[in-house]
């Protein structure tokens, strides 16, 4: 099974604008971010691979911490983003592999291997199936290995709105997305605005958007973007997320909701040994 190109955001494009104003900042704070969403602080000899590369940057930053790093996506923009980013920091290297390929191909997906670490980051919930996909990743992590998702909060009758909106902007022509963007933009900066008003920060508009860069080393424009447009669009309730990747063999040992908010919940889990998993089928009703 193979994901549709019809009315699909341009992930790539949008993070080969990024590259543009990627620097040793964005990097280090991605570095920094992986290592506290893993509690490590090296990852040499570790097998790591990246589902849903996007633009390279985390695959990067877990290579500089010595991980040996495949990378894929279905969008063939964002790999050549990611080859773009290894020819630029790690030219010629072996232990990192970029390739395109996607989270719905059973085939592909079986001549992988299993990793240490399996991380898809805001990736799952863009496939148009998004339980099936969490499904073919799971046997990609090693016995005792990690696996770390973000997938977007379930949020009811506001997440059939955001639902229209990017398939609006989807069918868009190139000018009408640059407009929905701009909208989206300015939506969430008044928030933002207020909130820092309330709590007496600085009230100017973008007036924290290089603190935003240090959470993941990302840009908060592109990542406008990437919310205004991306579709297709999945969300999950954490339980329903636990529940799913809990009763085929993993253990939560992290997990950062939004209570009720907007934007991914974080979960990382552990793989049990093989003889302690039990038979689940099915995604959520």
């Amino acid at each position: 099974m193979t994901q549709s190109r019809e009315n699909k955001f341009a992930f790539g494009r949008n993070w080969q604008s990024f590259l543009n104003v990627l620097d040793d900042d964005h990097i280090t704070a991605a570095q920094d971010s992986i290592k506290s969403l893993l509690g490590v602080t090296r990852l040499d000899g570790k097998r790591f691979l990246d589902v849903g590369c996007g633009s390279g940057l985390l695959s990067l930053a877990v290579r500089r911490l010595g991980a040996r790093v495949h990378s894929f996506d279905y969008d063939q923009q964002s790999v050549a983003c990611t080859n773009t980013l290894r020819q630029r920091y790690f030219p010629a290297d072996a232990d990192w592999t970029v390739e395109q390929g996607s989270a719905l191909d059973q085939g592909y997906l079986a001549g992988l291997g299993q990793a240490d670490v399996v991380y898809s980051w805001g990736v799952l919930h863009h496939t148009g199936a998004l339980w099936q996909a969490i499904e073919n990743v799971l046997p990609l992590v090693a016995p005792g290995g990690s696996l770390t998702l973000a997938i977007y909060n379930f949020q009811g009758a506001a997440t059939r709105v955001w639902t229209a909106v990017k398939r609006l902007y989807a069918s868009s022509l190139k000018p009408a997305q640059v407009l929905i963007a701009a909208l989206v933009c300015c939506y969430f900066e008044w928030w933002h605005m207020v909130d820092r008003v309330i709590h007496l920060k600085n009230p100017l508009p973008c007036a924290d958007w290089k603190a935003y860069r240090a959470q993941r080393g990302m840009s908060r424009w592109h990542d406008y973007v990437d919310w205004a447009g991306g579709y297709p669009f999945e969300t999950s309730t954490p339980d329903e997320l636990f529940r799913f990747v809990h009763s085929r063999g993993f253990e939560l040992v992290r997990m950062k909701t939004l209570r009720g908010g907007l934007g991914c919940n974080e979960f990382t889990f552990v793989k049990k040994p093989a003889a302690s998993v039990p038979h689940a089928t099915g995604a959520p009703a």
